[in-house]
């Protein structure tokens, strides 16, 4: 999906302080993932991520519309894709936003965007096993039509429950949109309305569960959110430090659950580590920084060196927003 110029300057401004104010996860850190570049050209709009279980350091993504029935695996040592599925089982992708591995590393694609705003009468979920083979093949898919119980809604966030298997997605609104839950099963011979079940107070663009069901991360634009998951339901525990990207689209956990991995649109787009909230892998003590988004108070201001860094750092991504936005005013006139 296509975001208008102003976001990626707003994404400049408002995320500079909080990609400053999150440490970088350490090259010598163990297990887990350190971040990587997509280096494969026909990705150019990578807009979900999923760390596969079956095939350690690979990540599963897709681009957005304008693509076709695929999935890329990349190899996150490398940046290198090693294999290409090509869905079939399915109708014509449309606006596929979002990509998670449930139970028995099932993959679940959401077809859940909406170009014209939430007027489509349904949209769909595609569910297929990971191969056991990293090679282009091609998988035959289940395809689902899903509707919400309260009316069609552009959505970029699915995510699976890794125990449960249950569907959850979240709909994308700039003052904040809504947790809703799938039925206990997705059926392939009928329809699947989807409840809401807790507001998310975020421009949400992705969210992931952690590898042990526990925790739930959702990222917008300019920060994001931690939940701890209990019994069925998200209880919000603090911001998450989402770094400074041209335009956030994606998080996963890594496959051990010590990192949450931050994917961006654009060709060679960079894939960014963050340790997760508390560092310990578990995600369940006091959470870190974060931008500032819908609900969320920006971070209190303190004394130190570190200030002054961060002033410097917002005061640069303004300079650079400022000719940006000249050079849009200039590209209109001409």
């Amino acid at each position: 999906m296509r975001r208008p110029f102003a976001l990626l300057a707003a994404a400049l401004l408002l995320g500079a302080s909080a990609a400053l104010a999150a440490p970088a996860v350490p090259a010598s850190a163990a297990g887990g993932d350190e971040g990587f570049t997509i280096k494969d050209p026909r990705i150019t709009e990578s807009s979900g991520l999923a760390a596969s279980r079956l095939h350690p350091g690979v990540y599963w993504t897709h681009n957005d519309s304008d693509d076709g029935p695929y999935l890329y695996a990349v190899d996150s040592a490398t940046g290198e894709t090693v294999a290409r599925l090509t869905l079939t089982g399915i109708g014509t992708p449309r606006d596929v936003e979002a990509i998670s591995i449930g139970p028995g590393n099932r993959i679940f694609v959401g077809d859940i965007g909406d170009n014209l705003g939430g007027t489509w009468p349904h949209v769909w979920i595609y569910e297929l096993p990971e191969p056991k083979e990293l090679r282009d093949q091609t998988v035959r898919a289940t395809q689902y039509v899903v509707t919400y119980s309260d009316g069609a809604r552009d959505a970029e966030s699915l995510v699976v429950h890794p125990k449960t298997g249950r569907v959850y997605l979240i709909d994308k609104k700039k003052e904040g949109g809504h947790l809703y839950e799938g039925p206990a099963e997705l059926s392939a011979s009928g329809g699947n309305v989807f409840e809401p079940l807790a507001p998310v107070e975020l421009w949400a663009t992705d969210a992931a569960f952690s590898p042990d069901g526990r925790q739930l991360a959702v990222r917008g634009y300019f920060g994001g959110i931690h939940y701890a998951w209990n019994d069925g339901r998200p209880e919000r525990e603090g911001r998450l430090s989402v770094p400074l990207q041209g335009q956030g689209e994606s998080v996963s956990y890594s496959a051990d659950g010590s990192r949450l991995m931050y994917g961006s649109e654009g060709a060679q787009s960079p894939v960014e580590a963050r340790e997760v909230p508390g560092g310990d892998g578990s995600g369940s003590t006091s959470s870190s920084g974060g931008g500032a988004q819908a609900g969320d108070e920006g971070p209190e201001g303190g004394a130190g060196s570190g200030d002054g860094v961060r002033i410097g750092a917002v005061t640069a991504a303004a300079v650079v927003c400022a000719a940006l936005f000249g050079l849009g005013r200039r590209r209109r006139r001409g």
